[in-house]
């Protein structure tokens, strides 16, 4: 019986916080759809809580890699936020060891991405698609894994810092943090620094 593995992230645009990638495997899709397993976006925050409890129990086995903010800074001084992402999915497929693997390719241009992936992962059968957790059940569990792990990250993170919004450079509460982090020349290492969006409003508000 082949094993099958979806993995996706959460976190890969924010500007604030960690990138979650995270991998389940499963013998039959079945399992998943009977929990009522749906795209992570989809769902509600309660909802993907209750989800991903069940989800843990039901698979035959999952991985989380969490990068923070930190760690993606200073990968990318060399490497792209792609290949970052490709690493973590190297590590779950190793942790893992599926027969076929579903992920969700963060560009149009899947093909690359799985090239990238069978340079270091071999004897797999790698399926990469754009919007992937609208069309495989794995992948949309390993997205709710994904979310929950961030999110719960994220409440963590606000005891520390204050409340700083959703992380992504879109909500005006996380641009706001970052501007007064600037002023007040305190930035926090949870601020993504090779993030174009801070280098705009630092050579903005650096005065």
């Amino acid at each position: 019986m082949s094993i099958i593995a979806g993995i996706d992230e959460a976190g890969r645009g924010s500007i604030i916080g960690p990138m979650v990638v995270a991998g389940i495997i499963v013998e039959d899709v079945k399992d998943i759809l009977a929990i009522g397993v749906k795209d992570s976006k989809k769902l509600t925050p309660r909802k993907r809580e209750i989800l991903f409890e069940k989800i843990i129990k039901v698979v035959k086995g999952y991985h989380i890699e969490v990068i923070n903010a930190e760690v993606i800074d200073k990968k990318r001084e060399y490497e792209t936020l792609n290949d970052i992402e490709v690493e973590a999915i190297i590590n779950i497929i190793k942790k893992l060891r599926p027969n076929i693997v579903q992920i969700g390719s963060p560009q149009n241009n899947a093909k690359s991405f799985i090239e990238k992936i069978n340079k270091k992962i071999k004897n797999i059968k790698i399926i990469s698609v754009y919007h992937a957790e609208d069309i495989f059940p794995t992948v949309a569990a390993a997205s709710i894994l994904a979310k929950v792990t961030r999110d719960r990250i994220i409440e963590e993170l606000k005891k520390n810092y204050g409340d700083f919004g959703s992380g992504y450079p879109s909500d005006k509460k996380t641009i706001n943090f970052i501007i007064k982090s600037i002023k007040k020349k305190q930035i926090p290492n949870i601020i993504r620094k090779s993030w174009k969006t801070f280098s705009n409003l630092l050579s903005h508000y650096d005065q």
